[in-house]
């Protein structure tokens, strides 16, 4: 708005009056109103207060157009100053308020939007990375399941038919219907080692209980020595004869507990040879027995075969009877050689080990008995023997505590 407007509406309050090139630009801003209401609405709503300066009534203008949903647009027709027509100002339907102007549309420039397209293309490459990463537990498909219930089944139908053709093998044997295969010298072996073995064990069982009685023996010497001792005290006119008794019986009582260190190595030798070295063998000729069972079922199934009909059925039976026979062949050789060697083996370590205990257990009964206390205890070096001292067994429960 020029100087000149403002300055004739200083001099006339109560009119509403503006220049001619002032009427002119509102005449025709408001004759493109229609067309551009988006223009209308980012203009200011200062510049529209700013061009219509004051009312007949000398309010502001900006003032009445923030009165309400009821305003009126205005528009002056005045075309000059002194007209009869000033001041009119016509009211026009209200077409929308420029002081409320509607979301604009931005148009970013184009570096800009290439920006935004590759955040878009990274956020999207993240998110399916996200989601091949996080993919939930690997599942077993159908044909693996399947393929591990296929191969515990046919274990399962192996066993079967192995377990039958044994169990059919067996009862055969015992009816004395089947024929079973026989080694006389291997057999005989066993038989030799099995019979020992009882022998030893009734040996051991003997040993042992020689081993508890002459400990409560011993224990019964040290108790009398002791009773000889406190009588020699308390008896002055028997001092001498309850001394020598009591002495007597201390030393017997010390040469016990040798002999007792000498008989309880001559067990824990004993049982370590029945227990450990004979059982592991017999173990391992029960393999060779029951290979020796499933060799004979084999053997006796594929005969039945090869006695029959040959035809396009039974030649595929006959030439998996045939490899089955073979396999369990090799596995009965074998077991039954590694049979022999531990038999032989055992054999030689049987005899040294019975060799050595039963000189143990001769020299030391004899020193003993025959009161040779320095024989006795050479005894227990030559076979570097260590006796536990009297207080070495450990602590009680309650010293524990």
């Amino acid at each position: 708005m020029s100087e000149s407007a403002m300055s004739a509406a200083g001099e006339a309050p109560g009119l509403a009056v503006d220049s001619h090139t002032a009427a002119a630009e509102m005449h025709a801003q408001d004759s493109e109103s229609d067309s551009e209401e988006s223009e209308m609405a980012e203009a200011p709503a200062r510049d529209s207060a700013a061009e219509i300066p004051v009312t007949s009534n000398g309010e502001d203008v900006k003032h009445m157009m923030t009165g309400g949903p009821t305003l009126k647009e205005t528009r002056i027709v005045s075309s000059s100053y002194g007209s009869p027509s000033e001041g009119i100002i016509e009211a026009e339907p209200y077409r929308g308020s420029s002081f409320f102007p509607k979301n604009p549309v931005m148009f970013p420039s184009n570096a800009a939007a290439t920006r935004l397209a590759e955040h878009a293309q990274d956020v999207s490459g993240h998110a399916g990375g996200l989601k091949n990463t996080q993919s939930g537990p690997v599942v077993i498909t159908d044909d693996i399941s399947k393929n591990i219930a296929l191969e515990k089944l046919e274990q399962v139908k192996k066993w079967s038919i192995s377990t039958y053709k044994c169990t059919r093998q067996v009862l055969s044997e015992k009816l004395g219907r089947g024929s079973k295969t026989v080694d006389l010298e291997l057999e005989s072996q066993i038989e030799i080692l099995r019979d020992t073995k009882k022998k030893y064990e009734n040996l051991l069982r003997l040993a042992r209980q020689m081993a508890t009685q002459f400990y409560q023996v011993v224990q019964t010497q040290r108790q009398l020595g002791d009773a000889f001792g406190e009588l020699s005290v308390k008896s002055p006119e028997l001092h001498e004869e309850f001394g020598y008794n009591a002495e007597t019986q201390k030393l017997l009582c010390k040469n016990g507990e040798t002999l007792l260190g000498a008989i309880n190595f001559f067990i824990a030798s004993v049982n370590t040879l029945v227990n450990k070295t004979i059982e592991d063998t017999l173990i391992a000729v029960k393999h060779y027995e029951n290979a020796r069972i499933e060799y004979d079922a084999y053997r006796t199934d594929l005969e039945e075969l090869n006695l029959g009909p040959r035809d396009a059925i039974t030649i595929p039976k006959i030439e998996q009877s045939q490899l089955q026979f073979q396999i369990h062949k090799e596995k009965f050789d074998k077991l039954r050689g590694s049979v022999s060697v531990k038999l032989k083996f055992l054999d030689e370590n049987k005899i040294k080990v019975m060799h050595n205990q039963l000189l143990l257990f001769h020299n030391a009964v004899s020193a003993y008995f025959a009161g040779n206390q320095h024989q006795l205890e050479q005894v227990l070096k030559q076979f570097h023997i260590k006796l536990k001292a009297p207080g070495s067994e450990g602590p009680s429960w309650l010293e524990e505590q």
